[in-house]
């Protein structure tokens, strides 16, 4: 049996898929082959922070190296998506994602093998680009695949698959370090990776487009990847230099000029990278904006949380991720559920009440305080993965629902790119609200507990510290017992106020982004010989 299938174009009838009889090409065996190879790049987005002291320590790196070994993961990753759905889309998704999973395990290998951070990073940047191949190419093999009345319930359980790795990555590294080692996060990915392709040999069919593109536009890849480049990297780095920092604007300004070049650019090119005609489609405008809300929400509070948990709580990584236990046993239950939803009534309204509940249950992460126990955070993340599951789900299906077939794979770039950049951007805009909380409520905080004055210096490392829930103590030379309890009273105190205010700005995000799901709609049929989706 071949495995390669040509979707006629002319008409939108002609691009339901055809019936399998075997197991090549069956759907749901197409969604458990994409699932395990999806799971491996969505696990080790959050698997690796775990591991990166344990590296730090063992190899002897610096700290910026080991922001390298996140970063430079991320900037691979979001950089090269939308260019991976094109080559998705040019030369099959079955290939394209067999080759990001064969690339990605390899990568994970030599990165365990590794015996420098230099190395490292190499690999891990590697990882991101094959990971961007993977990523997109899933969601092809599912739009072309799956007949448009099942393709809402298989996106809910990639979605899961998504949530679930995601919030479980903490979990699963923190069992790895503690108990093998720091290589083990990532030779884990070998045999799901062989699996993963084995399966994938096995079972995917390629589905093509019958005018999918022919050729590749080198100057729009060219100047998407240099303004996401300087967008993400802006995005990373903005913390650190501060927002008003010249070169923080300098990145940024790049990042517009490079956006609005690519945009000229792609009102000219035969065949352009990313069709701005896509763009016409409101539902499909409107889910890469809420894509783009949820993960600064989801992301950003993520980041906080865990902080709050093994800092200020005290706990071990295992125990944090235990604790987040129902926010990922919520996505899981939820996605499936939110598909089904979907398929019945259509994304518009569970997306706007997804959003509205995401809103409450950032609000009411909000109000944690430092004396908070496990069933009131249990309620709260519960409440967040509820909310959050539908919007994974809705949001991806109007991407990628309401581009043409020829183009399922840029659009699943489109919706994984926005994704990243909504995730980065959360952590760098409530990294900002937090640090300047921290910077206003220390010294009279700090006063009014009656520690001695620090100096200058001592005081922005002591924030510094406070910004992540840690006391300024240092344990080779602690003070006093008494003033080590009013030091750590001091920096819960004022972590926990400047998380509030964090989870209060994402809340009021999410109303807006409640608002915009109002504009959501079923994925609508594509006219496939202009590649302009009907609105």
């Amino acid at each position: 049996m071949t495995s390669e299938t040509t979707v006629a174009g002319a008409a939108p009838e002609q691009q339901e898929p055809l019936p399998q009889s075997g197991m090549r090409g069956h759907p749901w065996l197409t969604l458990i082959s994409v699932a395990i190879g999806v799971m491996m790049v969505a696990l080790d987005g959050t698997i690796v922070a775990i591991a990166n002291p344990a590296i730090q320590h063992d190899l002897g790196a610096s700290l910026a190296d080991v922001q390298w070994i996140t970063n430079g993961y991320l900037l691979a990753l979001a950089v090269a998506l939308i260019t991976a759905g094109k080559l998705g889309d040019r030369f099959g998704h079955r290939q394209t994602f067999l080759v990001g999973v064969s690339g990605f395990a390899l990568a994970s290998a030599a990165i365990g093998l590794s015996g420098n951070v230099t190395a490292v990073v190499t690999f891990r940047v590697l990882q991101g680009l094959f990971g961007a191949l993977l990523m997109p190419a899933a969601l092809g093999l599912l739009r072309a695949t799956f007949p448009a009345e099942k393709l809402n319930m298989a996106i809910g359980i990639w979605g899961m698959v998504i949530g679930a790795s995601t919030a479980g990555g903490p979990i699963v590294g923190g069992l790895l370090v503690e108990h093998v080692n720091w290589q083990s996060v990532f030779f884990i990915n070998v045999p799901v990776g062989v699996i993963a392709l084995a399966i994938g040999l096995l079972i995917l069919r390629d589905h093509r487009a019958e005018n999918a593109p022919r050729s590749f536009d080198l100057p729009g890849i060219a100047l998407l990847s240099g303004a996401m480049f300087c967008l993400i990297w802006a995005l990373i780095k903005a913390p650190e230099w501060g927002w008003g920092d010249p070169a923080t604007l300098l990145f940024l300004g790049l990042a517009v000029a490079a956006f609005a070049a690519f945009a000229y650019w792609q009102t000219r090119a035969a065949e352009p990278l990313l069709p701005l005609g896509l763009f016409r489609s409101v539902p499909l405008s409107a889910g890469t904006v809420l894509m783009v809300l949820m993960a600064f929400g989801f992301m950003g509070g993520l980041f906080f949380v865990t902080f709050y948990l093994q800092n200020v709580h005290g706990m071990s990584p295992v125990d944090s991720g235990l604790h987040l236990l129902p926010l990922t046993a919520m996505m899981i239950v939820a996605s499936p559920a939110a598909g089904a939803l979907i398929t019945r009534v259509g994304p518009r309204i569970p997306l706007v009440g997804a959003m509205a509940l995401t809103a409450v249950a950032l609000y009411g992460l909000a109000g944690l305080d430092v004396d908070s126990g496990t069933g009131l955070m249990s309620l709260w993340f519960a409440l967040l993965g509820l909310g959050l599951a539908p919007v994974m789900v809705g949001a991806t299906e109007v991407i990628v629902g309401n581009a043409p077939v020829e183009f399922s794979g840029v659009a699943g770039g489109l919706q994984q790119a926005a994704m990243q950049v909504g995730g980065s951007l959360g952590t760098a805009v409530l990294g900002a609200v937090m640090a300047g909380r921290v910077d206003r409520d220390l010294p009279a905080n700090w006063a009014e507990a009656d520690l001695p004055a620090p100096s200058g210096h001592e005081l922005d490392q002591a924030a510094d510290a406070v910004a992540i829930g840690r006391p300024p103590i240092d344990p080779d030379n602690p003070p006093p017992a008494d003033v080590a309890e009013k030091v750590t009273h001091v920096a819960h105190e004022t972590f926990v106020s400047g998380m509030g205010l964090s989870f209060t700005v994402a809340a009021v995000v999410a109303v807006g982004a409640a608002a915009v799901a109002t504009l959501a709609k079923r994925g609508a049929q594509s006219d496939a010989s202009t590649g302009t989706p009907h609105i």
